[in-house]
């Protein structure tokens, strides 16, 4: 029987009290194993850090990715995640972008905790439990890859996002019966990965209807010290006016090795370039999303930034599966 590695990164999955608080992973897995299945040969972890997903970043993701490729060093090819839904598709896209196809990885979380106030028992309300036993049913079914599991919807990880705050059916994303394109060759954590990691400054805008002045202004204003990347969400199929003073400070952000990373804030859908509002896309030079989500374009511009120091290795590429 395939061993199933059951790994507890916190989230509401594992809160207990009325004003929702971790219980501690110690005290919580011993009452997360009287609910497993007994027919499924699944072995218990406790993740390498343990803590609100909403405060979880590049380098917590990490070090998960390092734990799980010392468990497969020990026989292990099948995961199953709890994790915070919060930023529940971040992790399941880093971990698409750097785990690749070599393991079977699913990750899942609740709305609602596995356990009462008290911790003593199984609450009788909750998502927790099926969504749990949804995601351990599918482990051995899902070829290789990482995916998200979900109130009953098994989809690919890195197309994932979540729609609402509090209903059971709170993800969406490409279903595990669909082909997609994906990352092919894993990348090795090193602990060097990690602490370049906790350096990584990615800063997301979405656009809204300013005036180019003012735009113009904000852009100054990053300029002073720019991220590492700038990742600007057009309108529609990622349409953004420009002039040529905006034209100019992107490429001042980019002499100062700031990757400028043009995508959408329309939620489905791809980048179109066809319109002559987006011919200074050429000019400027600037990357162009081609990833699956806005979880997966963090989690790409994480992998290039661990990869290449340089932004005009990020340009050379930026359009191969690496």
């Amino acid at each position: 029987m395939k061993k199933i590695g059951l790994i507890y990164m916190g989230g509401t999955f594992g809160c207990i009290g009325d004003s929702l608080s971790p219980m501690p992973a110690e005290a919580f897995i011993p009452q997360l194993k009287k609910v497993l299945p007994l027919h499924l040969n699944i072995e218990c972890f406790i993740a390498p850090v343990i803590k609100d997903s909403s405060a979880c970043t590049a380098k917590d993701w990490l070090k998960l990715v390092q734990y799980l490729q010392v468990l497969q060093r020990d026989g292990f090819q099948h995961f199953v995640i709890i994790h915070g839904t919060d930023t529940l598709s971040y992790a399941s896209a880093v971990l698409a972008q750097f785990m690749a196809k070599s393991a079977h990885v699913i990750l899942t979380g609740s709305q609602y905790p596995l356990l009462t106030v008290t911790g003593g028992d199984t609450r009788e309300f909750t998502d927790a439990l099926e969504n749990l036993n949804f995601a351990l049913n599918a482990i051995n079914q899902c070829s290789a890859g990482v995916y998200l599991a979900f109130h009953y919807q098994l989809i690919h990880a890195q197309t994932a996002l979540k729609i609402h705050t509090t209903d059971l059916n709170a993800f969406h994303g490409i279903s595990v019966s669909q082909d997609i394109q994906q990352a092919s060759n894993a990348f090795l954590i090193e602990n060097i990965h990690i602490e370049k990691a906790a350096q990584f400054n990615c800063v997301n805008w979405m656009m809204q209807p300013i005036e180019q002045y003012l735009l113009s202004l904000n852009l100054k204003n990053i300029l002073e010290a720019p991220p590492h990347c700038l990742i600007l969400q057009g309108f529609g199929i990622g349409n953004l006016a420009i002039n040529s003073e905006i034209l100019s400070i992107i490429h001042s952000l980019q002499a100062k090795n700031c990757a400028v990373i043009l995508t959408t804030q329309v939620p489905f859908g791809e980048i179109d370039q066809r319109y002559a509002i987006s011919d200074w896309v050429q000019t400027a030079k600037i990357l162009v999303s081609n990833t699956k989500s806005h979880a997966d374009l963090y989690a790409k511009t994480l992998k290039m930034y661990l990869k290449y120091d340089a932004i005009d290795q990020w340009h050379t590429h930026w359009g191969s599966d690496f």
